[in-house]
Parts: structure tokens; sequence; C-alpha cells
């Protein structure tokens, strides 16, 4: 059996207060799903508002390996590696002043 990957998943600003205000969090996985479990455990509350009741990534949030988005990817199967950056990234609504 294989060790685990470390990763860091950057974390939005409105998730830090989950966090304690950390934006940053290193976290060990195989894969997206297993990194974001990871984040949960460390940071409870906060896997509750990136995946929903189904364990699926919420419409209005993307997840990204770099500069490719998980869902273009292999979705929460994405393999992951030694030092990989995730970063979670919640939609933005609305309008844009003029």
């Amino acid at each position: 059996m294989t060790e685990s990957a470390a990763v860091l998943i950057r974390i939005p600003t409105p998730l830090r207060t989950y966090t304690a205000g950390a934006d940053m969090v290193a976290v060990s996985g195989d894969n997206v799903a297993d990194a974001l479990t990871a984040l949960g455990r460390q940071h409870p509350g906060i896997l509750e508002r990136v995946l929903d009741e189904r364990g699926e990534l919420r419409p209005f949030v993307n997840v990204y390996l770099g500069s490719a988005n998980i869902r273009s990817l292999e979705g929460l199967g994405t393999p992951l590696e030694m030092d990989d950056i995730l970063a979670i990234i919640p939609a933005v609504a609305g309008t844009i002043p003029r």
C-alpha cells in the first residue's frame, strides 16, 4: 500500500471561519475526494459547504487542481500527487456595476 499524497487546499475567505482563519490547509489523500474528506475531519463543518448530501460537489462550488477544474478531469476521483495544490472556489453571482 502506498502512502497518500500530501497536498495543500486553498480555502476561500467565506470558508475560513471553519479553518480558524487559515487560507491553506495541508491534508493527505490519493484523490480529491480523499483530500476533501481529510479537510472535513480536520475542520468540522466545512465539508458540508463543499459537498451535498450525496457527497457530490455543490453546483456553486468549483475545485481546481492547478489551473484545471476537477469537473473537466475525473471529478472527485481525480488522482493527486505529492505537493499538488487544490483550490476551493465558490461561484460568484450577481451583476457587475457599471
